[in-house]
């Protein structure tokens, strides 16, 4: 019996001392097991991010070849005719561009909106400039209209004049013959002589629109160019006229409209009231022209080309 009961014990502690290793073996496994997949979820974390930064440089310089691609293979010639109101900023266009795209010859001329629109429409030319919104029936044969920038149209009177100011009423008078005299609006006892732009003209286009006196000006002179507006205002005592924002000089004097100054600032809060768009249009969509014209059209969106923008005076779209 002693010895049947000692063998009893003996086996209790052996049975015990292997469930213990039991135990220590299975915990050592599970601690294992989770320090290998912890460290397997790690690395697969670590070449995912390196996967993804690969992907994000070779992207960027796909781009950077892309681009570099662009201005160095692009050649040809873009060809331009319409508003002599964006005669700077044409000029300026055709200067500026081709330092970039070296292999790319930008050519201007200036026949006035309708007639450029019309030569874009023969497909004579590859832009039509316009210093106004294009007409619905110009829309309607394939034109479009791409607004790159916007000008301010200022009134101007000989230096001499008095006149300071006119409200959007006087001027709409003075336009249609109503008023004829400065002394009706403040000013000495002198003749009104008005100038306009000929028919045609983006300008006048746009200046009769925003007064809705469309074919109801009574013009003294009716003159082919910004150019001559300036002179003969500035040479004509008791003149008055309109022209572009950016060409305005001392040689005449801009009156305020409604007594604001005809500045960026207030043609962008919309409180100086005339303000025009200059439009590249192109014979159906940017998407559709040559890689030289689309390349021109996104570089007078970027940083050089707003640059060009507005060192003429003028004011960028966005």
């Amino acid at each position: 019996m002693r010895k049947s009961a000692k063998f009893v014990s003996t086996l209790c502690v052996l049975t015990l001392a292997m469930s213990a290793l039991a135990g220590c073996s299975s915990s050592s496994s599970t601690t294992t097991t989770a320090e290998t997949t912890a460290a397997e979820t790690t690395a697969e974390q670590t070449t995912a991010a390196a996967t993804e930064a690969d992907t994000s440089e070779a992207a960027a310089e796909s781009e950077a070849g892309e681009a570099a691609e662009i201005s160095t293979d692009i050649t040809g010639t873009i060809s331009m005719a319409g508003s002599t109101s964006m005669e700077k900023l044409a000029n300026a266009v055709a200067e500026a561009f081709p330092e970039t795209y070296t292999g790319v010859t930008v050519t201007a001329e200036f026949t006035g909106s309708s007639a450029g629109i019309e030569s874009l429409l023969a497909g004579s030319v590859d832009i039509g400039n316009s210093s106004r919104n294009l007409k619905d029936e110009e829309i309607e044969a394939g034109a479009v209209e791409n607004i790159v920038a916007i000008d301010g149209i200022a009134v101007v009177v000989d230096t001499a004049n008095t006149v300071e100011d006119l409200t959007q009423e006087q001027l709409i008078q003075i336009y249609t013959g109503e008023v004829s005299n400065w002394s009706e609006v403040g000013g000495e006892d002198q003749a009104i002589v008005v100038v306009g732009r000929e028919s045609g003209s983006g300008t006048r286009g746009a200046f009769e629109e925003i007064l809705g006196i469309e074919d109801a000006c009574a013009y003294a002179n009716e003159l082919d160019s910004t150019g001559a507006v300036m002179a003969k205002v500035a040479s004509t005592p008791g003149a008055i006229g309109y022209v572009s924002l950016d060409v305005l000089d001392d040689t005449v004097k801009a009156v305020t409209l409604e007594g604001v100054e005809a500045t960026e600032e207030n043609i962008k809060d919309g409180s100086y009231f005339l303000q025009r768009p200059f439009v590249m249009a192109t014979l159906g969509e940017i998407s559709e022209q040559s890689e030289a014209v689309q390349a021109l059209f996104a570089w007078l969106q970027s940083d050089a080309g707003k640059e060009v923008i507005t060192s003429v005076g003028l004011i960028t779209v966005d």
